[in-house]
């Protein structure tokens, strides 16, 4: 039994409006505790989910290859674009040690992955480490994530830091995610900013753009084009949304350095985004990201359980892929502290 209180059941809270929840939340470390129990993987699955997914991945891009008829052949590059994106949140598993940790074998699995898609492990893993201790923060977060300043911050910056701050939000951004995200901010950024450490960020974009020219000059860009640009690109832009979202929706709260804490940023501060069972397949419960940020070593396959049984997790802050809750998360640019929650930009 998991209680907020002295007698309130896990069962019992999910059932309680938010309000009763906040006030009976339990301290960060006992938080944290409770949700220990769920970081234990199941191996067998794990390597299941790997190895079933991979196949699937790599079934879709030799069909794409190899299919008589261009219409066909983009219905299997954008579906696979779609199995990407769920072997991508697989490696994002690993990397935090949910899945099939310390073995060799699946570490050789997913650097070959993450270099195939543009994602150093080294890079990803510095960012992303980066990302879960700071998210949610005013100062300091947009490392390995969107950039985020206040109303007043705003009203100091300079011309040019508004244009570079608008152009990292936008939407264009995203869409473009494969060249401005995956390829530069993951690849050549980091391996010019320290080359003996992130060298992998120059191999994955001699490996990735030099197989595309070696298929183009051999009169095979069709190949390079369904077998990896457009399952690509979809799956780049996809994750490039996901990830705002996560961090950038309505009921999102920004904190300052003084009152910023691990679990509020899970909480408070990372979105539940509602999908149905075969978007959930193809994220791989990625949608649970409040769950994952309390606790990053929790295997995707048990994040709904986990929500389930702990109940400061039972009411948080909802997005969703429809039109409308994109549309609202979009339109959020900046936290304003008096209002306690982010709005546009100024008129």
């Amino acid at each position: 039994m998991v209680a907020t209180g002295a007698s309130m059941t896990a069962a019992e809270a999910l059932t309680q409006p938010p309000e009763t929840l906040q006030a009976a939340r339990r301290p960060e470390k006992d938080l944290l505790v409770a949700s220990k129990a769920f970081t234990v993987e199941r191996r067998a699955q794990s390597w299941w989910v790997t190895l079933s997914s991979l196949a699937i991945m790599l079934g879709l891009v030799l069909a794409a290859v190899l299919a008589p008829w261009w219409p066909v052949r983009l219905a299997l590059a954008l579906a696979n674009g779609l199995v990407i994106v769920r072997v991508f949140c697989l490696f994002h598993d690993f990397q935090h040690g949910a899945i099939l940790r310390n073995s060799k074998l699946a570490q050789g699995i997913y650097w070959l992955f993450g270099t195939s898609i543009l994602v150093p492990p080294s890079v990803w893993r510095e960012t992303h480490n980066y990302h879960h201790a700071h998210t949610a923060k005013i100062v300091g977060s947009h490392i390995g994530s969107y950039p985020v300043v206040t109303t007043a911050m705003w009203g100091q910056m300079t011309g040019a830091q508004k244009t570079l701050y608008k152009l990292a939000r936008h939407p264009l951004n995203m869409i473009l995610a494969v060249l401005t995200v995956f390829s530069i901010g993951m690849c050549l950024r980091p391996f010019f900013r320290a080359p003996g450490k992130h060298w992998g960020g120059l191999v994955s974009f001699l490996l990735v753009y030099g197989t595309g020219a070696a298929l183009t000059a051999t009169g095979r860009f069709d190949w390079f084009l369904f077998g990896w640009l457009v399952p690509m690109w979809l799956a780049a832009m996809a994750g490039a949304y996901l990830f705002y979202a996560q961090h950038n929706f309505p009921e999102a709260h920004i904190a300052s350095r003084q009152d910023w804490t691990f679990s509020g940023a899970a909480t408070d501060s990372s979105s539940y985004m509602e999908m149905g069972p075969l978007m959930r397949w193809f994220t791989a419960n990625i949608g649970f990201h409040h769950v994952h940020h309390l606790n990053a070593a929790i295997p995707f396959y048990r994040l709904p359980e986990a929500m389930a049984a702990i109940p400061e997790l039972a009411h948080p802050g909802k997005t969703s892929l429809q039109p409308k809750d994109i549309a609202a998360c979009f339109k959020l640019k900046l936290w304003d502290p008096d209002a306690n929650h982010m709005v546009g930009y100024p008129s």
